[in-house]
């Protein structure tokens, strides 16, 4: 126990010490601050590379929405295709084409689409809540899922356990999406009737609240875990080998010696440290989640972008599909950013400058 007078020679040490942390926290806050303001400075050029990358893709293919537009009325003629090409702006030739979409893009402006008569920012607004949360909710499922599964099967290594896990990854890993879609929905929804097999709410229900939040939960279990299961397979593994590759550090053994459980040992001190692959895989493949929605709510009628990308193609509606893919675009840099963010908050030895 301090003496008086030692407690009061440690006062001016234990100041400094507290104003030196503060000075530390302090700058690793306007690092992070800077980061992230240069980074979304960056995306300026990024956006107008990915609009130009994405009217050349979408160009090049055959037909535009005037074709389309004419097959469906049934009787339309060179003259009223040449007329639609012309309210349409698609007899332009394709660089004047280019820098009215890109002056239009600096504008906030998505343009028009002629095939559904509604403004394109319009459409993908109703759409995107919908597909976010069926994103998220696939990407929090197989995250989690997959670091719990990962250590388990890391803390275990050799056992029954540790088998089983790595089995069952390669199984999820191995079979396609749409199979285990068509699977869930025969099992759950045909078979036991437990879950409804489509759509985001249940139609003519007319329910509000809670009740409203729980009936897009049902809805949203089916889709969602048909979009994990690949995933989860592969962030099983990774946090698996991370956490292996871990265990062999000097910090984990000072914590063993320390004298803490090993459940201590695995969860407050490897866990964290063996999440950084996971983030970072996680990061990079919001993409691929955003790409794989088409397929899961072309299955499962989900109201989403993946269910209006597939009509806009099957319509050749170019200005909506350069919306969405703009839009697309330019979330999964937001979310690779805050990836890179919370780096930091993970290990704070990373710094962002």
């Amino acid at each position: 126990m301090l003496s008086p007078t030692d407690f009061c020679a440690s006062g001016p040490a234990f100041l400094r010490r507290n104003r030196k942390n503060a000075e530390g926290t302090a700058i690793m806050r306007s690092q992070r601050f800077t980061f992230a303001s240069r980074r979304l400075l960056q995306l300026i050029p990024v956006v107008l590379a990915i609009a130009s990358f994405n009217f050349i893709l979408i160009h090049l293919a055959p037909g535009d929405a005037a074709d389309v537009i004419a097959g469906q009325s049934g009787y339309a003629t060179l003259e009223d295709i040449e007329g639609l090409r012309q309210e349409f702006g698609l007899d332009k030739p394709l660089y004047q084409q280019y820098l009215i979409y890109v002056g239009k893009v600096l504008t906030f402006d998505l343009g028009f689409s002629w095939v559904q008569k509604t403004a394109v920012l319009t459409l993908i607004l109703e759409r995107l809540p919908a597909t976010l949360i069926l994103v998220f909710s696939a990407v929090a499922m197989a995250v989690g899922l997959g670091i719990v599964l990962g250590v388990v099967s890391a803390t275990r290594r050799g056992t029954w356990t540790d088998t089983m896990v790595t089995v069952g990854a390669l199984l999820f890993y191995a079979t396609p999406a749409f199979w285990f879609g068509l699977m869930l929905i025969v099992f759950f929804s045909l078979k036991l009737d437990l879950l409804p097999s489509g759509g985001m709410l249940t139609i003519a229900s007319g329910k509000t609240g809670f009740a409203y939040v729980a009936d897009v939960a049902q809805h949203l279990i089916l889709p969602s875990l048909t979009m994990a299961l690949y995933y989860l397979a592969i962030y099983t593994r990774l946090m698996r080998a991370s956490m292996l590759e871990v265990y062999n550090l000097d910090f984990v053994r000072t914590a063993r010696a320390k004298g803490l459980s090993e459940r201590t040992v695995a969860w407050r001190h490897a866990a964290r440290n063996a999440l950084l692959p996971v983030v970072t895989i996680a990061g990079l493949q919001i993409g691929h989640f955003m790409g794989g929605s088409v397929l899961v709510e072309t299955i499962f009628g989900w109201p989403g972008l993946g269910r209006l990308v597939f009509d806009a193609l099957l319509q050749r509606d170019a200005n909506l599909l350069m919306g969405i893919f703009l839009i697309s675009s330019v979330l999964v840099v937001l979310i690779n950013l805050l990836a890179d963010l919370i780096y930091g908050l993970l290990d704070p030895r990373i710094t962002h400058k």
